[in-house]
């Protein structure tokens, strides 16, 4: 079993930057594939990012490619997903997930961060 707990998420103006991060708790995280998803008011959850254990390999939606990255730190079994040129649309809460699909890791879940993108 792995908890996750989001952190990082707040207000900031469209173009500027901010970090989630995700510490978990419970097992290392080293073995497994780590994600965000967000959901947006009214809209269905959806796949931001995933980095998988192996590898570190990344995968991205085609809304956040090029402006967010995924990393994590093994050592601090942290993940984070740093996010640059941010837009309204991007405003939604971000879960961390773990463990499953390398592409699509969907096991374990967190409570979620607010972010809000102001224009």
């Amino acid at each position: 079993q792995v908890q996750l707990v989001e952190s990082g998420g707040g207000l900031v103006q469209a173009g500027g930057s901010l970090r989630l991060s995700c510490a978990a708790s419970g097992r290392s995280i080293s073995t497994y594939n780590m994600g965000w998803f967000r959901q947006a008011p009214g809209k269905e959850r959806e796949f931001v990012a995933a980095i998988s254990w192996r590898n570190s390999r990344t995968d991205y939606s085609d809304s956040v490619k090029g402006r967010f990255t995924i990393s994590r730190e093994n050592a601090k079994n942290t993940v984070y997903l740093q996010m640059n040129s941010l837009k309204s649309e991007d405003t939604a809460v971000y879960y961390c997930t773990a463990g499953g699909d390398p592409l699509r890791p969907r096991k374990y879940w967190g409570q979620g961060t607010q972010v809000t993108v102001s224009s």
